[in-house]
């Protein structure tokens, strides 16, 4: 008779557990998993706020925790388990392909069962995929209220991180409870990745109703098998058909081909892009086309360049790169290019992350005159399967 080994039964238990729970009872059901099944007591799952500046408690009514300087916090920026009193509480990164969901703090009876690295996998996909069927995980990362076109703009938007063996991405929006227009969108398919930075011109719900617009259209034509070339035109024509010329959508279109780094560019609007090569830093500048919206009919033209192993690309709306210190100093070229460097050890998520603290530290407790968007993609290379077959 075959079955699990002893020491894997009491994992796959927990495991189909978790499976089974109802979308807004998965977490209340790992932690019961986890005492039922390894003694485990005192678990608690704690899911990143909105700001990505604190970790939440979801099981206790204690104060939420900053991601600086605590110990589940460094889980979290650091993407390691991090143990504390001892090793008898640990405290383990919740990440589903690059997507930090939180960490999972666990006190640990006797250093705690071999499969609790595979559990909290298991966990963060399954909190993955609940978040769609529930508004409980949601309500729960947001620490204060969201305006009306910070809802519609983070419902708009897909997974702020994504990792693969190719590369490394990560954006942010800020601020974060009331963003209006500025967003980005990506998807990755067969042999390409595609990132786009946009804004919508305006504030309030009229600016994010008008991103919202123009990234339906250029998801209709990438998912219809469109480039970025069909894609910008028929964003284009969507937003001139709605506010002719009236409303503009600023936008920089990036397709990757994740065989070689090559990357095809459609400079539409505002958002700008640096590269970081070797611990140099540059503003990569393309021939600047019209916004999506302004004549309905424009003909983009792609421009290329190629990224190789170990670059950085950081991509920054208008907000970022055109932003003002109190004193008059422009951020693109006071503060920008320092942030930049500071992070060039961390991954993209965290750096996105330090970078977007270091863009609001920039105003000195003054709230930044427009919403922005900050994106990181660090470009690994193709797998060695892919590269040998090119040879």
């Amino acid at each position: 008779m075959h079955g699990a080994p002893v020491e894997d039964q009491p994992f796959e238990a927990a495991r189909k557990a978790i499976w089974a729970a109802p979308p807004n009872e998965v977490i209340s059901v790992a932690a019961e998993s986890l005492d039922r099944h390894a003694g485990v007591v005192d678990a608690e799952v704690l899911v990143i706020d909105y700001r990505q500046t604190f970790l939440v408690r979801t099981l206790s009514t204690g104060d939420d925790v900053p991601v600086d300087n605590t110990p589940p916090g460094r889980a979290f920026a650091s993407q390691r388990t991090v143990r504390e009193d001892g090793g008898g509480l640990a405290h383990l990164p919740l990440t589903v392909k690059g997507e930090r969901i939180g960490v999972l703090s666990v006190r640990l009876p006797d250093g705690g069962p071999p499969w609790l690295d595979d559990f909290a996998g298991v966990l963060a996909r399954a909190l993955k995929i609940a978040d769609q069927a529930t508004d409980m995980y949601r309500r729960m990362r947001r620490r204060t209220r969201l305006t009306l076109a910070a809802e519609m703009q983070w419902d708009l938007l897909p997974a702020p991180a994504y990792q693969s063996s190719e590369l490394c991405f990560a954006g942010q929006l800020e601020p974060a409870y009331a963003v209006w227009g500025d967003s980005f969108d990506w998807a990755t398919s067969v042999g390409r990745f595609t990132l786009t930075v946009s804004n919508g011109m305006g504030s309030g719900t009229e600016s994010a109703e008008l991103t919202h617009l123009a990234i339906s259209a250029l998801r209709n034509a990438r998912r219809s098998g469109g480039d970025i070339v069909e894609q910008a035109e028929l964003a284009d024509e969507a937003v001139f058909g709605r506010h002719r010329g009236e409303r503009l959508v600023d936008a920089l279109l990036l397709e990757f081909a994740l065989a070689d780094g090559r990357v095809r560019a459609i400079d539409a609007g505002s958002p700008m892009i640096h590269r970081m090569r070797d611990g140099a830093a540059e503003r990569l500048g393309f021939e600047a086309q019209m916004p999506l919206g302004m004549f309905g009919d424009t003909r983009y033209v792609p421009q290329e360049f190629a990224v190789e192993p170990g670059d950085r690309l950081v991509i920054v709306s208008d907000g970022v790169h055109g932003a003002r210190s109190p004193a008059g100093a422009l951020y693109a070229e006071a503060g920008l290019l320092q942030a930049m460097r500071a992070t060039r050890l961390q991954e993209p998520p965290e750096a996105v992350r330090t970078m977007i603290r270091h863009y609001v530290g920039f105003h000195e407790g003054g709230a930044p005159a427009d919403d922005a968007v900050i994106v990181c993609v660090d470009w690994t290379g193709p797998t060695p399967e892919v590269a040998a077959r090119k040879v």
